[in-house]
């Protein structure tokens, strides 16, 4: 297969194009949110999510990283259950289901239906192509034991428990890992909503350190107004994106732009 894909550039066309023009192993991480169960309106597009499956993890190399960001619609009374289909097929694909992380939008849930309680998160599936390379683990969770003498135990399958390894020897750090539930209110993130279901920059930044590193190159296959491409070059990453609305993709270049112009004037 001939390359024939330039990185660091937004492709105005389906992603299964895109994707079939990468060689295998190109991509260290993909962070994308589909456009889901019709729950947006997306210019009347649709996606085949099985092509899309086996062809992202052609293009991951080994160690590299997928990140889901999906929710179901309510048809008829009953929620849909495609997240956790989509999740089940990426692993007969190949992909390990490394996490399933939930994102908290905190204050900015979904009213629905009055007979049931108000949504307010989405699943992260985040999926590796064997072990993950890059796990740049975020610590921002305050302890409040913090400076004092560790003294956990662990409780074995049968039952009994046995102490930690730095049982009385180490002592709590000041921030520990954060939890796999991330709350994160989109409206923070994005101030001026170009898209109907535009990508918390916040979010988006997250997942982007987590799971790899600097001058690795990161994949949008359902790009939207291009936050994620933003905060790869913010990150100093490298990006693909690919938007099959002609009006999407301009607005990512131009965030794009924007971005790389405020980063000139701050020196980077």
């Amino acid at each position: 297969m001939d390359q024939a894909v330039e990185v660091n550039k937004i492709y105005n066309e389906n992603c299964l194009d895109t994707m079939r023009r990468m060689p295998d192993g190109f991509i260290d991480l993909t962070v994308t949110s589909p456009p889901y169960d019709n729950l947006r309106d997306y210019k009347g597009y649709e996606f085949d999510f099985e092509p899309i499956a086996h062809e992202l993890f052609r293009v991951t190399k080994k160690g590299g990283v997928v990140v889901w960001i999906v929710n179901d619609a309510t048809i008829n009374g009953s929620e849909t259950g495609t997240s956790f289909r989509q999740a089940l097929y990426f692993k007969e694909v190949g992909f390990r289901l490394y996490d399933t992380m939930i994102w908290d939008k905190g204050a900015n849930a979904s009213i629905g239906s009055m007979d049931r309680y108000a949504d307010k998160f989405e699943y992260m599936y985040v999926l590796s192509k064997l072990k993950p390379c890059a796990t740049n683990i975020i610590c921002d969770r305050k302890n409040k034991r913090a400076g004092e003498v560790q003294n956990g135990s662990l409780r074995k399958p049968n039952g009994k428990t046995h102490k930690t390894s730095g049982y009385g020897k180490r002592r709590i750090k000041e921030y520990s890992r954060r939890y796999n539930i991330w709350n994160i209110h989109p409206e923070k993130s994005n101030k001026n909503r170009m898209h109907p279901a535009q990508f918390s920059e916040q979010l988006a930044n997250d997942h982007i350190i987590s799971w790899s590193n600097e001058g690795d190159l990161v994949y949008d296959p359902f790009c939207g107004s291009g936050t994620t491409p933003k905060m790869a070059i913010i990150n100093n990453r490298q990006y693909i994106g690919s938007e099959i609305s002609s009006e999407y993709c301009e607005l990512a270049n131009e965030r794009i732009e924007n971005a790389k112009g405020e980063l000139m004037e701050a020196g980077q």
